[in-house]
């Protein structure tokens, strides 16, 4: 299901931590601010095609690691493939 929300003070207030812990640079504001969209309102897994800034486990982690200290759940970050693979039993 897709869902739309508006983005809010406490989506932004993430995202800066994200860019502040330096998860990723402000060039990509776009991909913090999708993270903590999704992050905030607990959505279940975000999907991406973004291999270079979103679907890396170093990232994932950087993520993750922000969410934790700020009482966040963790994130999943998976792509596409990864998506119809576990669908299929894969």
């Amino acid at each position: 299901m897709i869902e739309t929300h508006k983005f809010n003070k406490e989506m932004g207030i993430l995202r800066e931590a994200y860019l502040s812990a330096k998860v990723i640079g402000p060039q990509w504001v776009d991909d913090a601010s999708h993270v903590a969209i999704a992050t905030v309102v607990r959505a279940d897994i975000i999907l991406s095609w973004n291999f270079r800034h979103m679907v890396k486990w170093d990232k994932i982690r950087a993520f993750n690691a922000v969410n934790l200290k700020l009482g966040y759940p963790m994130v999943t970050i998976i792509s596409p493939q990864e998506l119809i693979s576990d669908e299929e039993g894969i």
